[in-house]
Order: structure tokens, then C-alpha cells, then sequence
């Protein structure tokens, strides 16, 4: 495709840039003289398919800001899964192509349109329920999207915080009422998600039960764990054992579990799990299926649910997140919430997607710097 064809097809999009000459200065400031935005770079897929071979940087033109719309210079945006299932067209819901990648991150307020009064130039601003077309130096879009948060927080915690905090706290309040003293029980903790889990829950004074997969370094893994505040770490391995309620010590049964792999890591889930204890499955990391015993159904009572963030933003509860994230940022500010990050410049792109899908062995959660 052409890049004039393109760039009138990428008109449908969220961030419309349309095709005009005007360039501004970058001290933008509220005003008819300052109705376009900057001209922007994206990262832009015209097609489904690996992300490696159909995403390409383009410079995109400046686009109308209207007086409802807010500018924003992004300053910080990851690669989540989510992003490469979208490019790769098998997320359940995703942009129409062709598309610009990205659905979470952070960014200051550059401009503001006339009907804007609470932003200001220079305000922190996050998309709040996320929002798709982040990969790009200048974000536009309407008011309401953008909610402000401290400027204090570390930048890549701002970019990260509305999908994994977010889904680790709204499935610990969500699916049993936990008190004090309550235990729960997850696989896949070493995931970001996992280790928001286990933090989460020792704020709270709910005990952890983490299962990790059998790999070279495991003990480090556990000591790490639990140093985030995991009370038990077993690999797969040690669960296979005729009663795993043996190995839980002086903690309660777990009341409330956690799968994100399926197949036998969703299997030792369940066994953990008291009388009419709760499974939530919110991933399928081995696209094995959940199998299920009929007595775990008949003599345990088990409940299966599911958790999907999209879904749950989507619906008429999606303005509680604000505040949740606004807690979860306070958490990182006082040190009670952490993960690991690397920051990766914009121009390193395709690094960073490499790095991303596992390409060039296991790194940290990729966050493009802008």
C-alpha cells in the first residue's frame, strides 16, 4: 500500500491524522492558533499476521485537535501480550486494520482543545479504560479518556499499571470475599500479574500459595517470590504427591485460586482448593484445556469462572478502575508493588517486539520510551 493510500485508510482510525502541511512549534498552548497536533512517527500494521514481519514505523501527518480532544506526547507504552495477539488477529476484540499497535501507556499533556478545563499542558495523563493506538509519538483523543495521575510515579509503572495491577486486584475483589488470615492459591506466578498477586494479597494479610513451573534456577525463583512476599513457592514437580493439603502447614485451605496456563498447572490449582472454593482462569499460557474431575464437582462443590479485563472495562463499572488505579500508583510510590521492567528507546523497536516474543531469550516486560 502506498504511503498516501495508507495514510487516508489510517483516517478510520482512533488517532486520525489527516493528510495536511501545517507543522506547529512544540510549545503548545490553548488556543485557535494551535489546532493541530505535532506530526507524529506510529507504529503501524496494515495486516494480521507475526508481528515481527507486518508492524513498520511511519510518520504520520498532523491531525485536527477538537474542542473536546486533549494532545498527548506519549512518554512510555509496553508490549504486552494482548498488543502482539491483536497484531496477530487472534484477540478477541481488536482494532479494524490497518491499525497502530498498543492499548497501554503514559504520556503528558501537550495541547488541549478549547472545551478542555481539567488538564493542563504538562499533566501526567494515562488512558483510563485503556485505549488502542498508543504506539505513537502524539496521541489524540477525546477528554474523557485520559484520567491525570501523579507525576511522581516512576514512568514505566505509569505506563504499565492499567492491565496487570489492574487485573490482579479486580480478580482478589471481585470473585470471594478474602479477609485477614484467608489464604489463595495461583499458577503462573512468576508473571507480573502473579508477583501483583502476591503483593497485593500481603498488603491485605492474605497468605500465597504460588506454583512455579520446574526449571533450571528454581530455588532462586522461590527466594525471589519470596521476597515479594509469597508465603509457599513449589514447582510443579513437588505437587506430585498424593494429598497436597499436607504440604499447607499452618495455612487455611485456599478459598480462592488462580490459573493463567491451563492443563495440569490448572490441575494442581484445584487440588489446593477448600469445599466450594473458586477457580478464576484469566489465561492459557499452554493452550492445554482445564480438565476437572467429577468429584472435585460433586464432593468439593468447585466453582470455575473466568476473568477478562476487556470485558469488565467495557461494562458500566469500567469508572471504578480510577480510583483502583489510582491505589495501585500509591502502592508503587511506597515501595509495596514492584515488577521487572526494561525500558527500550522508540528507534530500538523492533528490538524491543524481538525481545518481546521471546526471540532472544527470556528479558523483562519491553517498555517503549517515546
Amino acid at each position: 500500500m502506498a504511503m498516501a493510500s495508507l495514510r487516508v485508510t489510517l483516517r478510520n482510525l482512533g488517532s486520525t491524522r489527516r493528510s495536511l502541511q501545517t507543522r506547529i512549534f512544540p510549545s503548545a498552548v490553548r488556543s485557535i492558533a494551535t489546532s493541530l497536533s505535532p506530526p507524529s512517527r506510529a507504529v503501524v500494521y496494515e495486516q494480521h499476521g507475526p508481528p515481527d514481519q507486518v508492524t513498520r514505523v511511519i510518520e504520520l501527518a498532523p491531525v485536527e485537535i477538537k474542542e473536546n480532544d486533549v494532545c498527548v506526547k506519549m512518554l512510555a507504552s509496553p508490549i504486552n501480550p494482548s498488543d502482539i495477539n491483536r497484531i496477530e488477529g487472534v484477540y478477541p476484540v481488536r482494532p479494524p486494520v490497518p491499525a497502530i499497535g498498543g492499548y497501554e501507556g503514559v504520556g503528558e499533556v501537550h495541547a488541549l482543545g478549547s472545551a478542555v478545563s481539567n488538564l493542563a499542558v504538562g499533566d501526567w495523563v494515562i488512558p483510563s479504560p485503556p485505549s488502542s493506538g498508543l504506539w505513537q509519538t502524539y496521541v489524540v483523543k477525546e477528554q474523557s479518556v485520559w484520567l491525570k495521575i501523579n507525576k511522581d510515579v516512576p514512568m514505566e509503572y505509569a505506563a504499565t499499571i492499567t492491565v496487570n495491577p489492574l487485573t490482579a486486584l479486580l480478580m482478589l475483589e471481585d470473585f470471594v470475599k478474602l479477609n485477614s488470615g484467608d489464604t489463595i492459591v495461583q499458577n503462573g506466578a512468576t508473571s507480573i500479574v502473579g508477583q501483583c498477586i502476591i503483593q497485593l494479597a500481603k498488603v491485605h494479610g492474605i497468605k500465597s500459595i504460588n506454583i512455579i513451573r520446574d526449571r533450571v534456577g528454581s530455588e532462586e525463583v522461590k527466594e525471589k517470590l519470596k521476597r515479594l512476599g509469597a508465603n509457599e513457592v513449589y514447582t510443579e514437580s513437588q505437587l506430585e504427591v498424593k494429598n497436597v493439603k499436607n504440604l499447607l502447614g499452618d495455612l487455611p485451605e485456599p478459598a480462592l485460586g488462580f490459573n493463567c496456563i491451563g492443563g495440569n498447572a490448572a490441575s494442581l490449582v484445584l487440588r489446593f482448593l477448600r469445599q466450594r472454593g473458586t477457580m478464576v482462569t484469566y489465561g492459557g499460557m499452554s493452550k492445554k484445556p482445564i480438565t476437572v474431575s467429577t468429584s472435585s464437582f460433586i464432593f468439593k462443590d468447585l466453582a470455575l469462572r473466568g476473568f477478562w479485563l476487556q470485558k469488565w472495562m467495557s461494562t458500566e463499572r469500567a469508572n471504578e478502575c480510577r480510583p483502583m488505579i489510582d491505589y495501585l500508583l500509591s502502592l508503587v510510590q511506597s515501595g509495596k508493588l514492584k515488577y521487572e521492567m526494561e525500558l527500550s528507546p522508540f528507534h530500538d523497536f523492533s528490538l524491543a517486539l524481538d525481545k518481546a516474543l521471546g526471540k532472544l531469550g527470556s528479558h523483562p516486560k519491553q517498555v517503549i520510551k517515546f
